[in-house]
């Protein structure tokens, strides 16, 4: 299974102080838009996403359909295969893509200690 891009999205409690701290680890800014408090941050292949009041708790992310650059992939696993995938395995989604659209979705799970897993495919 292709799961595309792997990045970790970080609830923080204030962006400019994440950013500042993850740019002395070597991390640059790769997109998002600080106003909006969001950013992504990339050093060498990681990427992590800073998130300042949008979500509770830290997401592992994947992106089906992107490289760690967030250049499109020529082959890739539609997130709704993945899903099909995760529901014969027999994993609980908390939230499910419409199988009858193409195209950009999501769908999120936790692993066995609670972590969530938030599968977004942008194209």
């Amino acid at each position: 299974m292709k799961l595309g891009a792997f990045s970790i999205s970080l609830a923080v409690k204030n962006i400019q102080e994440s950013k500042a701290f993850y740019e002395n680890l070597g991390f640059t800014s790769f997109g998002g838009n600080i106003e909006q408090k969001w950013l992504i941050l990339k050093n060498d292949n990681a990427i992590i996403g800073l998130f300042e009041g949008m979500f509770p708790n830290n997401i592992i992310t994947f992106n089906p359909g992107w490289d760690e650059n967030a250049q499109n992939l020529d082959e890739f696993d539609d997130v709704r295969i993945i899903q099909q995938h995760l529901k014969n395995c027999g994993i609980t989604l908390t939230t499910e893509a419409n199988t009858t659209t193409e195209g950009p979705a999501h769908i999120t799970l936790s692993d066995p200690d609670g972590n969530i897993i938030l599968i977004d495919q942008h194209r």
